[in-house]
């Protein structure tokens, strides 16, 4: 008998937990009883007027997002407990400091950082649906004039590529440019490889397309050194303060760009790590590496 959950699954295929289970065996019952999967134009009008919005609760006031699928509305629920140290960072922020975010899914972040913060806030995001979902909870949270989005990869080469794409549910991640491989580097088959630009961060702020950072996250899920790569003038810009990033510690080139970073000038706190880092499942030895310029 096959596993009817599982809760690291990323996508949908499988529910994360026995209550999702049993849930989605009842509303695939009432879908098929009332034939909703069915064209015409009671079916239309219904699917156009479920429209599930979510309400994260947070000490500044509400964050809103869209909550049509359960990964949207997982991400709603763990806001505070998935990543509690890229809050904690993000309330560090000041008013006006530019903030991008690199790897931004469906935009939480980007909207926590420009509504209750007041940065500048710039979010960088490459899949096509999380890119469409991170601009309606932009307009929910009526930040069209605080975030400029754009449908771009980071990386150290510019140019038209492929994303390979883990998962095509919404808000979902792991995705990959230009390699058919998984967050660990492995060899991995992709759900599906749609067309995507790819930037280079040096190349963007010369251009003057977006303004340099004071603050910086990036979790691309193992493409992070890529990205730091292509930023190099951006890092050495002493403007540049503070940077949140993804690290796998299992992976040499990881613990590498950490080094590097190092020799920038930009301090990590092991401590810190260590509270921040996995100590089980997929994304065993991953942590959120705080770095401040000394």
């Amino acid at each position: 008998m096959s596993k009817t959950y599982d809760s690291a699954a990323l996508g949908s295929d499988i529910a994360r937990s026995r209550k999702q289970y049993l849930a989605r065996r009842l509303a695939t019952a009432v879908v098929n009883l009332l034939r909703l999967n069915k064209p015409g134009l009671l079916t239309t009008e219904i699917a156009q007027a479920i429209n599930p919005i979510a309400t994260v609760e947070t000490p500044h006031g509400p964050l809103l997002c869209k909550a049509g699928h359960g990964r949207l509305l997982w991400r709603a629920q763990t806001f505070f407990t998935e990543e509690p140290h890229t809050v904690a960072w993000l309330d560090r922020l000041k008013p006006e400091d530019v903030y991008w975010d690199i790897g931004a899914n469906v935009g939480l972040y980007a909207i926590y950082a420009a509504k209750f913060r007041r940065c500048r806030t710039v979010a960088f995001e490459p899949e096509s649906q999380n890119y469409g979902l991170l601009n309606r909870n932009l307009m929910l949270n009526e930040l069209g004039e605080s975030v400029k989005a754009y449908c771009l990869a980071l990386s150290d080469a510019a140019g038209l590529s492929e994303l390979h794409l883990a998962s095509t549910d919404p808000g979902t991640s792991c995705h990959q440019l230009g390699e058919k491989v998984d967050h660990h580097h492995r060899p991995a088959k992709p759900r599906f490889s749609q067309g995507c630009v790819s930037a280079r961060l040096d190349d963007l702020v010369r251009d003057g397309v977006v303004p340099p950072p004071q603050h910086i996250k990036i979790d691309v899920d193992g493409f992070e050194p890529k990205v730091i790569a292509g930023a190099a003038q951006v890092l050495r810009a002493p403007q540049t303060r503070s940077l949140l990033i993804e690290v796998n510690q299992n992976l040499p080139d990881h613990m590498q760009m950490v080094k590097e970073l190092n020799a920038l000038g930009f301090r990590h706190d092991a401590a810190q790590v260590a509270r921040a880092e996995r100590k089980e499942g997929d994304f065993k030895g991953c942590a959120e590496y705080v770095f401040h310029r000394a």
